[in-house]
């Protein structure tokens, strides 16, 4: 490549860097295998190279939306406490059964402490394209029930609504639908920031105005990862792993690479490299790849820094039990002697060698992770156009590992909630055909859509992990569905259960033609 780069700009190639990049996200779109066996029969059939390109109309109707959904909801509250729930979830698979109604039910009532409870899930099959998974596949349709059901609650029981959140939030010990009680959880946390915002504390004025909230939680993935640590010479380390980046996670790694060493962040060359040259790697989704291949990390951080003991210790003909390991010095406990991360590395070779550290495991230790949004929004009653006026995502995120990559999540995961709930669906004809496969049919937010979506970053560290990190990718398309709902509902009067609530939807509505 590099070659070829300085061919093409008539360079020399010493002038030449080539940065390998994956571009885009994935989304839970990148999950599955589309075309690939089709490529390789066909090329072993025909002994020749096989690319198969798919069209856009292809794209839209073969790689499998997110399950269209009905949820029925019935709550009941004593004052500002939730005293029951009954939810039955059904979910379309498409034509063959493994729609992600599993995941709804997991996440449905996650925010909240309620003691009587009675959920049925369904699993539906019908004459459709199989569905897939997309961005916490499940959660976004749940909390879009349960958080509408929720806000007429409070409203009912005349309770603001982040109150009323406050109040029945789940914590320590409470247990989730599956009996299993939650670790350290930063849910309150969250409606706290929330009902402190200038955002909330501000006022919401003029007609067809209104405000909306809603909570949401995401459980997060652990499953295995690879790393490899090796340090050069010269005190750079060069960290190697198998986990595709599309989010920021180089950084990530690195970050917490240098934490464990104690050693500037820039030392640190993190690469990605392919299934032939690092141990096993699940996929990069489910919000685990800082969570877990973080821990990858730290563990084989943490091999190096056991080596460099190793180092010292000959070096001063000492036990290893006298040496220690702190901010990147290794220093005699008995008399004070110390050598930096630099000086040890400078002296592999004459002490046994290069120094490298590997880790492999199945990460424990999971937390699951929650957000509340606030959003104001005006409604055209003409046109049925929704303006989102301001938007606050509140999320607690464990340890912040890179701050602005974490708000880039979050905001990217509210935009694509906004596109969900006001103009984003798959229409089919009676015989199952999709007939809005296409961009110019198919509605998405763009810049001129939303406003700068501010973030409000809660840490609760997660107790599971060395540096308590949580996944933050998948929770902030969780709660925009019913903020959006509860919003356009505080500005018309109108409860919205049906999405997108596109603007043919709501002229209908309110002009009494639904």
């Amino acid at each position: 490549m590099r070659n070829l780069v300085a061919e093409v700009l008539k360079k020399p190639i010493a002038q030449v860097k080539v940065v390998p990049m994956e571009i885009g996200g994935g989304f839970g779109g990148k999950l599955p295998i589309y075309l690939d066996p089709v490529a390789a029969l066909l090329s072993k059939k025909s002994g020749r190279p096989v690319k198969i390109v798919m069209s856009r109309t292809e794209v839209f109707e073969a790689t499998g939306p997110t399950s269209g959904t009905v949820i029925r909801v019935k709550a009941a509250a004593k004052g500002d406490r939730l005293t029951a729930v009954r939810a039955s979830l059904f979910y379309e698979a498409g034509a063959f059964p493994g729609s992600s109604v599993g995941a709804g039910s997991m996440t449905m009532l996650a925010p909240y402490d309620v003691e009587n409870f009675e959920l049925h899930a369904y699993d539906v099959v019908v004459n459709k394209p199989k569905t897939a998974a997309y961005r916490a596949p499940g959660a976004p349709a749940a909390a879009f029930a349960i958080e509408s059901v929720i806000d007429e609650l409070a409203r009912h029981q005349k309770v603001d609504p982040l109150v009323f959140r406050k109040v029945n939030s789940a914590r320590k010990g409470t247990k989730m639908v599956n009996g299993i009680a939650f670790p350290r959880i930063g849910h309150e946390e969250c409606v706290e920031a929330a009902l402190n915002s200038d955002h909330y504390r501000s006022p919401i004025e003029g007609p067809y105005r209104g405000r909306g909230v809603a909570s949401g939680y995401w459980f997060n993935g652990g499953m295995q990862s690879s790393v490899v640590v090796a340090v050069n010479t010269d005190g750079t380390v060069n960290l190697v792993e198998g986990s595709t980046d599309i989010g920021g996670t180089r950084a990530s790694l690195a970050m917490q690479l240098a934490e464990t060493l104690g050693i500037p962040y820039e030392d640190i060359r993190p690469s990605v490299v392919d299934t032939d040259s690092i141990g096993h790697n699940d996929v990069t989704g489910g919000s685990r790849t800082t969570f877990a291949t973080g821990m990858a990390v730290y563990e084989a951080g943490m091999a190096v820094r056991r080596e460099m003991i190793a180092r010292a210790a000959k070096l001063w003909g000492l036990p290893e039990d006298d040496v220690e390991y702190a901010d990147g010095v290794v220093r005699s406990k008995k008399d004070g002697r110390q050598f930096t991360f630099k000086e040890i590395a400078a002296q592999s070779a004459r002490t046994g060698g290069p120094i490298t550290g590997k880790a492999s495991l199945v990460a424990r230790g999971v937390g699951g992770a929650y957000g509340t949004h606030i959003v104001d929004v005006e409604v055209d009653p003409e046109t049925g156009k929704v303006t989102i006026l301001r938007y606050t995502a509140v999320q607690d995120v464990g340890t912040a590992i890179h701050p602005s990559y974490v708000e880039g999540q979050i905001q990217g995961g509210v935009v694509q909630g906004i596109g969900w709930a006001l103009n984003e669906e798959y229409v089919f004809d009676d015989e199952g055909r999709m007939v809005n496969s296409s961009f110019l049919d198919y509605r998405m937010p763009t810049a001129l859509d939303v406003p700068m979506i501010d973030t409000i970053l809660v840490e609760v560290p997660n107790p599971g992990h060395p540096y308590g990190v949580r996944g933050v990718g998948e929770v902030p398309i969780v709660p925009p569905l019913a903020a959006i709902a509860n919003a356009i509902y505080d500005a018309t009067g109108h409860r919205f259960t049906e999405l997108p609530m596109s603007p043919r939807r709501i002229v209908e509505a309110l002009n009494g033609l639904a």
